[in-house]
């Protein structure tokens, strides 16, 4: 019993032993081979760092509105009689758009219109009575005042005769019309809107630090996007005083707008140009990486570089058990250098670098999120999402 017991035991112990080791000896393969397995490079996109010119410019949002616009209103209450334009028709200054009931003024007019011919036929008659000796000073000066109170009368009936028509002040596109025919209208309602789209003028704000950088007459561009700035114009007003709340300052341009493309309230993107300046090394802003502990670009280097540093730092026993010349022909040629740099102006999607690469630098520019210090990496530029910082260059 005691001889079976003891079998027993040594068989057991024999069993964990040998599943205790195939333990041992499978992890220490799977280490093994990950240990000896070649990292595959990162495809990424990349450009070649280069100083070259410098377009710098402020950038914000700004607010178009017309050269000219109003809203149109009658002077005078009455009732409408005929509108004479349409939605987004051009008119000319002095245009007739509305029409207000004016037959009671017609009549006036008319009557005193006849009145004072006839008081101008008195005139002149006791203008050649008193010629001829047989006329009174007495008459001819209430003569001559009637007819100057008539011929007044006649200019004032005009004038309100003509506050019934609603006038063009200016050329311009007419908007939606706000009233129809047969409507009262009071005085200050409004009818409409005129506007002149030919020429336009955008207001912004820009920050009490950038306002000795501006001055009247500076170009400055315009568009929907900042991809986009067809639209040229130039400062016509600067504010004089600094907001006191926001630290702004008022600024106003005025824009080309020959195709009609913009209109009155809408925002747009707004750039003013800057003096240009050579030498400065600016990348794309996607090349730029942020973190907590600053800013940082992937540089990429041959590979030779960082294993010549390894290797210096391996111990003797790891240089003799090195990979054969097959392994070494397959490592990549290319690895990235984490490199922390200090920045400066943005502009036009690109930022400038004012310290920690040099002019000959490769920097990665799409893929950074697959990527740590020392990664082997290989370039494909159909992968990048945005033109290197040259080609923007040129292309402007």
């Amino acid at each position: 019993m005691i001889k079976r017991l003891i079998i027993a035991i040594v068989l057991l112990v024999i069993v964990c032993g040998a599943i205790v080791g195939f333990n041992r000896f499978r992890d220490d393969a799977i280490k093994q081979f990950f240990a000896n397995r070649p990292v595959p490079a990162v495809t990424v996109a990349a450009t070649k760092v280069e100083a070259g010119p410098w377009m710098p410019g402020i950038e914000t949002i700004g607010t178009v509105s017309a050269a000219q616009g109003v809203h149109l209103t009658v002077e005078s209450a009455g009732i409408v009689k005929e509108i004479r334009f349409n939605a987004n028709q051009p008119v000319k200054r002095g245009d007739v758009l509305v029409q207000l009931d004016d037959s009671v003024q017609q009549a006036d007019l008319a009557a005193i219109k006849s009145r004072a011919a006839l008081d101008q036929q008195s005139l002149e008659r006791a203008i050649a009575l008193q010629k001829r000796g047989v006329g009174s000073d007495v008459t001819l000066d209430e003569a001559r005042a009637a007819a100057s109170s008539s011929a007044s009368e006649v200019q004032k009936l005009q004038a309100l005769l003509d506050q019934k028509q609603l006038r063009a002040p200016f050329s311009g596109t007419m908007g939606i019309p706000r009233v129809d025919v047969g409507q009262y209208l009071t005085p200050g309602a409004t009818v409409a809107t005129l506007q002149d789209l030919e020429t336009m003028r955008a207001d912004f704000a820009v920050p009490e630090q950038q306002l000795g950088l501006l001055k009247i007459g500076q170009p400055v561009r315009f568009g929907l996007g900042n991809a986009d700035m067809p639209f040229n114009g130039s400062i016509t007003g600067i504010d004089p005083k600094v907001d006191s709340t926001s630290r702004l300052v008022s600024v106003r341009a005025d824009i080309t707008n020959p195709e009609g493309r913009l209109s009155p309230g809408q925002f747009v993107q707004v750039r003013v140009v800057l003096p240009e300046e050579d030498g400065v090394i600016a990348v794309p802003l996607t090349a730029l990486v942020s973190s907590l502990y600053g800013d940082f670009v992937y540089v990429i280097r041959p590979a030779e570089k960082a294993e010549g540093t390894a290797a210096a730092a391996a111990p003797a026993a790891n240089a003799a058990a090195a990979a054969p010349a097959a392994k070494a022909e397959e490592a990549p040629a290319l690895v990235v250098d984490q490199v922390f740099v200090k920045v400066g102006r943005r502009s036009q999607g690109r930022v400038e670098i004012v310290s920690g690469v040099n002019d000959g630098d490769e920097l990665v520019i799409a893929g950074q999120n697959r990527l740590s210090n020392g990664m082997p990496v290989k370039i494909d530029n159909t992968v990048s999402p945005v033109a290197s910082a040259s080609q923007k260059v040129a292309a402007e």
